[in-house]
């Protein structure tokens, strides 16, 4: 069993390093009760893009929708980037909207569901990949290429049974599937160890945009 340390959320807001001039990777903490739901397909007219009520998603072309609907990250991820960068990472500053502790994210399995507090039911389905905003966003030299290396990328996760969460909820494992592909390895896949995309095939709660991207890769 883990914890919801916070739920983050974000604005757009201007920045150079988007094609679309907008981001709202810059997510803070808040401590009133958020409500989950799915946000619908990619690009949905009308949509934030995201699932967490409040928060958005400005790039909808490559982010957002059903099967990026809630990002979460380890607080025990982001203490070993502090030692690494030797600064402070508060909670949401990778733009996860979950910071959780005592669940390592990268290595949730895909299909592998969570409870957070009474209701609400995320199914981890996709991994994250680095992309010029977190870059620009972090200011750390050769962010991409550290991240890609370092491969503690986190975890996408769709809404099963929406509702409402807050900081310091429950999280417990509801169940798992009996494969082995965790979003770690995807990730690895998907950048620098293309030999394991044949395990992608298979993982059915696997996110389309990354199966089809796999798909591709191995024919």
């Amino acid at each position: 069993m883990g914890k919801l340390l916070s739920v983050n959320v974000g604005r757009a807001r201007p920045t150079e390093h988007s094609d679309i001039g907008a981001t709202a990777i810059d997510k803070r903490s808040v401590e009133h009760r958020v409500t989950v739901a799915a946000p619908g397909p990619r690009g949905t007219e009308g949509s934030s893009g995201s699932g967490i009520v409040g928060d958005r998603v400005c790039d909808h072309r490559h982010h957002g929708g059903d099967d990026q609907a809630v990002y979460a990250y380890s607080r025990e991820e982001l203490d070993l980037w502090e030692r690494e960068l030797g600064r402070e990472l508060p909670n949401g500053v990778f733009g996860e909207n979950l910071t959780t502790l005592g669940l390592p994210t990268t290595d949730a399995l895909i299909g592998e569901r969570w409870l957070i507090g009474p209701e609400v039911v995320l199914e981890v389905c996709a991994t994250r990949i680095p992309c010029r905003t977190f870059a620009g966003w972090l200011e750390e030299q050769g962010w991409m290429k550290r991240f890609t290396q370092r491969a503690l990328p986190g975890a996408y996760l769709r809404v099963i049974t929406p509702g409402e969460i807050r900081a310091g909820d429950e999280l417990t494992v509801l169940s798992r599937p009996a494969h082995a592909v965790t979003s770690g390895v995807v990730f690895r896949a998907l950048t620098l160890e293309p030999d394991l995309l044949p395990l992608l095939l298979d993982v059915e709660a696997l996110g389309p945009h990354q199966r089809k991207h796999a798909e591709r890769r191995v024919r």
